[in-house]
C-alpha cells in the first residue's frame, strides 16, 4: 500500500541527493555559465561606477558555484575594488560546501564573504526588526523563488534595496520549458504543502509588469537526460522523478493513475524529445534582469 505523498523537501538528505543528480544529468549550470560569460558583463557594466566598494547579495546561493563565476566577472570589470558578498542560504550543508569552494579558489583577496543561514523571508524579517535596510549594487536570486511564500512581496522588498545603478538578476525555469507543461497540468496533484510553489519566467513577467518594473528577459536553452526515469527500479530514475515532481519517493508513493499520467506527459513533445534513443527533457531557463 502506497504511503500518502510527501513533499521532497521534508527529507533534506534525499532532496540534496536528487538535486545533485539533476545538476549532473542536466545542462543547468552550463547554460547559466554561458549566460554569465556572455551576457552578465553588460548587466554589471555600470553597477560599480565611482565606487570603492561593491555590495552583492546572493539569495539562495547554494554551494556557490555560480556565485563565484559572477564574482569573477565583477572583479574583471572592477579590478582591485573591494567586494562585500553576502549570501542568504538556509541549508547548512550547502553553506559548508560554499565555504570549501571559496577556500580552494584563488584571487578572492578583495572579496569579503558573509553567510546568513536563513531564508529570504527570515532575512527580511530580521532586517526589519533591526530597522536596517542596507543597499546593494547587485542582487541575484538563482532558482530560489519556488521556495518563497509571497513572491511579489519578496521581489518588492529586495528590489527596494537596489542602489540607483544596481541590478536584480532572477533566474528560474522558462515559460517555454517542460517544467511549465508538467507543473501547470499536474502541480495541483503534487504535495506542495506550502514548502514550494511553481513559478516560471512567464509568471515572473506578469508579476514584474503589474509592479510596473522595467526588465529584460533572456532565454537560456538547457536540457536534461531523463531516460533513466523510464527504467523500472532504476535508482537515478527514481531520484530524478522525485525532483521533477517535488515528491518524496514519487515512484513508490504516487497513485498508479497519477504516475501513469506523469510518465506519459514526460514523453510528450511539450516536455521532452527523443534524441539518439534518449529521452531529453526541456529544462530551458529564463534570466530576468530588473532595473532599479
Amino acid at each position: 500500500m502506497a504511503l500518502p505523498m510527501r513533499n521532497l523537501l521534508m527529507d533534506p538528505a534525499r532532496y540534496l541527493q536528487s538535486f545533485r543528480l539533476f545538476l549532473a544529468k542536466s545542462t543547468e549550470h552550463q547554460s547559466m555559465q554561458e549566460f554569465v560569460e556572455r551576457q552578465l558583463p553588460a548587466v554589471i557594466d555600470s553597477i560599480g561606477n565611482g565606487k570603492s566598494t561593491i555590495n552583492i547579495l546572493s539569495i539562495g546561493g547554494g554551494a556557490g558555484e555560480i556565485d563565484l563565476l559572477i564574482l569573477s566577472k565583477v572583479q574583471a570589470r572592477y579590478p582591485g575594488v573591494t567586494i562585500n558578498n553576502d549570501v542568504i542560504e538556509p541549508s547548512a550543508d550547502q553553506i559548508s560546501k560554499y565555504k570549501e569552494r571559496v577556500a580552494k579558489t584563488s584571487n578572492l583577496e578583495n572579496v569579503k564573504f558573509t553567510w546568513h543561514e536563513e531564508t529570504a523571508y527570515e532575512y527580511e524579517s530580521r532586517m526589519n526588526a533591526e530597522k536596517k535596510s542596507k543597499k546593494w549594487d547587485f542582487i541575484h536570486m538563482i532558482q530560489m523563488l519556488y521556495y518563497v511564500k509571497d513572491i511579489p512581496a519578496t521581489i518588492r522588498y529586495f528590489h527596494s534595496l537596489l542602489e540607483t545603478q544596481g541590478k536584480l538578476l532572477i533566474i528560474l525555469v522558462s515559460g517555454t520549458s517542460g517544467w511549465e507543461t508538467l507543473w501547470k497540468k499536474y502541480g495541483c496533484s503534487f504535495p506542495l504543502d506550502d514548502l514550494c510553489s511553481y513559478v516560471s519566467s512567464a509568471d515572473m513577467k506578469k508579476i514584474l509588469d503589474s509592479a510596473g518594473l522595467k526588465y529584460q528577459l533572456h532565454e537560456l536553452p538547457s536540457h536534461m537526460d531523463i531516460t533513466s526515469c523510464f527504467i523500472e527500479g532504476d535508482k537515478d530514475g527514481e531520484l530524478l522523478l522525485d525532483f521533477l515532481t517535488e515528491t518524496f519517493e514519487f515512484s513508490k508513493n504516487a497513485p498508479p493513475e497519477l504516475k501513469h499520467q506523469v510518465m506519459e506527459e514526460l514523453r510528450k513533445p511539450q516536455c521532452s524529445e527523443e534524441r539518439d534513443g534518449k529521452v531529453v527533457f526541456n529544462n530551458n531557463l529564463g534570466a530576468i534582469v530588473v532595473e532599479p
